[in-house]
């Protein structure tokens, strides 16, 4: 099964996270700071917050949650033989996460994120990705 991933940067997490627990009437899976994840079954959905209180209210990244990292190669081989620029396999720390992933960009710069998570971590290591390229959590 794959689910859905949108990814949203926040104002105000605390009152995203309870405008989000009643409007999907789920709690959230994991909460850190300035970090929020709801695993929503339905719909279908990972639903993932940023704290941005410079900003917010905008989508941060789209994404594909899969089962296994052998789904992950396989849509990332799919990706490339249809001819889109992907970064690439890779093992990552992201988002309080373990995680095989890879990523692309779509039309407008809209990020897209095909990965598994194989672990649970403490750390956030947010990778700061350039504008114009893929990258974790930018």
């Amino acid at each position: 099964m794959r689910r859905l991933q949108l990814s949203i940067d926040v104002n105000d997490l605390d009152g995203a996270i309870d405008f989000y627990t009643r409007t999907f009437d789920t709690e959230p899976a994991k909460v850190r700071p300035d970090y929020a994840n709801f695993g929503i079954a339905d719909p279908s959905l990972k639903l993932v917050l940023f704290e941005d209180t410079a900003g917010g209210r905008t989508l941060n990244h789209l994404g594909v949650e899969t089962e296994s990292s052998a789904e992950v190669v396989a849509l990332e081989a799919l990706l490339s033989a249809a001819g889109l620029e992907t970064t690439g396999m890779g093992d990552a720390l992201c988002c309080y996460a373990d995680k095989t992933e890879t990523w692309l960009a779509g039309p407008d710069d809209t990020r897209w994120e095909w990965y598994v998570k194989t672990s649970d971590n403490k750390q956030f290591d947010n990778l700061k990705a350039e504008h114009d390229k893929p990258g974790c959590c930018n």
